[in-house]
């Protein structure tokens, strides 16, 4: 169906799951940069900003048989970002944060051919039951929600008992729009 090799511009296992279970051809090839955006950026330009931003490093070695897919997901909750959580207590404050709320997740993709370009987001809307700190702690204690913007991830237990419902793509929450990125290939590409 699709003829090209998509080259993933990242080592997430969420992500790698998901385009595999596409049925696409997939090889992973990261290099590192500083994912680093200006601090006056509105919330909702910066996984589009650094999703291409990761892709700039691996360009070059794209041939015209494959596509490059680079993404970003960012947690906003109240206009603010919220990153990594770098250890137990930011992803007990975060959750937190979250809980009784609801918040948006945004997914920028970049995509890029030697022929073509092109970058779009996707935004959920999650809905979050009040967490207990019985809950919280639990959920970081067995699933260490440490790589996963705002400290959770939806596919998990956390995401089983705490959200109370989404508007909008449940793969955009676990970092990849998978629909979207289907369409786009097949469209675009």
């Amino acid at each position: 169906m699709f003829n090209k090799k998509i080259v993933l511009g990242s080592s997430s296992p969420r992500r790698i799951e998901l385009i595999k279970n596409l049925g696409f051809v997939c090889e992973v090839r990261k290099k590192e940069v500083e994912e680093i955006y200006p601090s006056d950026m509105d919330a909702e330009k910066v996984p589009a900003y650094l999703s291409e931003l990761k892709a700039q490093p691996l360009k070059d070695a794209i041939q015209t048989n494959e596509v490059l897919l680079t993404s970003d997901t960012v947690v906003v909750l109240n206009n603010r970002i919220l990153e990594k959580a770098e250890n137990a207590k930011e992803a007990k404050d975060m959750l937190l944060d979250l809980s009784g709320k609801n918040h948006e997740v945004i997914t920028g993709v970049h995509l890029y051919n030697p022929d073509k370009k092109m970058s779009f987001t996707v935004k959920t809307k999650v809905f979050f039951k009040t967490l207990t700190l019985a809950e919280i702690d639990y959920y970081i204690k067995h699933f260490q929600p440490f790589d996963k913007a705002g400290a959770y991830g939806i596919q998990e237990w956390i995401g089983q008992i705490g959200v109370q419902k989404i508007e909008g793509c449940f793969y955009n929450v676990m970092g990849l729009p998978v629909n979207k990125v289907w369409e786009t290939l097949h469209r675009e590409f």
